[in-house]
């Protein structure tokens, strides 16, 4: 008998929390979805240029999976591979690879040789170059830069808002909110002092990925910390601002595989190229599609901040624009 009190306490709960049963069917549904989309039986399309006398080789290279452009001159092919425009192109003695994913490497050398197959009896052998990358390139390598900013995206904004969410239950915001400070000053108070601590864990990170395990980096370290702390301010003010929409700890959680878990597959982590168009329209208001795109232009292809700046800016905006709901959220502790 008191085990079925027990048993109907605790179904009461879980109907009266509608938030907690919704997410347990709602979320992995969400998430199964995705995978499905994502892992279904699609080839990615390889842009592959033609230079020179190769072009003679485009009645060979027709395939629904490949994308054949016609260049005047090699110039003009490492000018296209180096800003991802082209996967490779190939002249009569070399094929230039892009270079940054070793998997689409193995995949256009595969169809290139099978298309160079009848002509090895003359002794023709193909040059293979390298943009970005190497030979010895891993997949980890490649991997590596999206790795960085999910999890310091993912533990920013856990920790930000369970410490955020505290500052509420404890009290501590209602006493702030009753002092002679303003909305926007509390949030930017919050924001600068937990960028601190943010700042500090993305630099350790950083660190121990490219010296203590080795990753391959092309580019400055100085701009992979700048990108990597932007992510983190937008993961920081993201983490807050949801916080106030939830009422414990358990609730804060299960903003993760609603928020955090979805963006891991527009992150870099897998081909957006090789998704439908409708998915790849999502990518767009995903931050860490700029982040992964712009730590593998850095680590990978070497570029600049001046390169990236684009991507840099979007990830500020979407920082700026959760500051702003986030002043707009705190109205209901006091109006002005």
């Amino acid at each position: 008998m008191r085990v079925t009190a027990v048993i109907i306490r605790i179904l009461r709960q879980f109907v009266r929390d509608k938030r907690t049963l919704g997410l347990m069917i709602i979320a992995p549904m969400l998430i199964l979805t995705l995978m499905n989309v994502v892992f279904a039986d699609q080839e990615q399309t390889l842009d592959i240029g033609l230079v020179g006398d190769a072009h003679q080789l485009e009645s060979r290279l027709q395939n629904p999976n490949l994308e054949v452009t016609l260049l005047d001159t090699e110039a003009q092919g490492w000018g296209k591979v180096r800003d991802s425009e082209l996967d490779a192109f190939l002249t009569t003695d070399k094929v230039v690879l892009e270079g940054s994913d070793p998997s689409v490497n193995r995949a256009i050398l595969h169809k290139i040789q099978a298309l160079m197959q009848p002509t090895e009896d003359n002794g023709i052998t193909l040059d293979i170059q390298y943009a970005n990358g190497s030979e010895a390139m891993e997949m980890f390598d490649n991997i590596g830069p999206f790795l960085i900013v999910f999890f310091v995206f993912f533990f920013v904004f856990l920790i930000a808002g369970v410490s955020f969410l505290r500052e509420r239950t404890s009290g501590t915001l209602e006493r702030l909110m009753a002092t002679p400070i303003k909305r926007w000053e509390l949030v930017m108070g919050y924001v600068a002092g937990f960028g601190i601590f943010t700042l500090i864990q993305s630099s350790i990170i950083v660190l121990f990925t490219i010296y203590i395990l080795d990753i391959q980096m092309a580019g400055s370290i100085f701009s992979i910390l700048f990108v990597t702390f932007t992510v983190a301010i937008t993961a920081l003010t993201l983490g807050t601002l949801l916080s106030a929409f939830a009422r414990n700890e358990l609730q804060m959680i299960q903003f993760i595989p609603l928020v955090v878990v979805p963006q891991v597959f527009f992150s870099g982590l897998f081909s957006i190229e090789a998704m439908p168009g409708w998915l790849q329209k999502i990518s767009l208001i995903m931050p860490l599609t700029y982040a992964g795109e712009a730590m593998k232009d850095i680590m990978i292809r070497g570029k600049g901040l001046e390169e990236i700046v684009g991507n840099v800016l979007l990830l500020f905006g979407f920082s700026l624009l959760f500051i702003l709901l986030n002043i707009r959220a705190l109205k209901k502790y006091r109006p002005t």
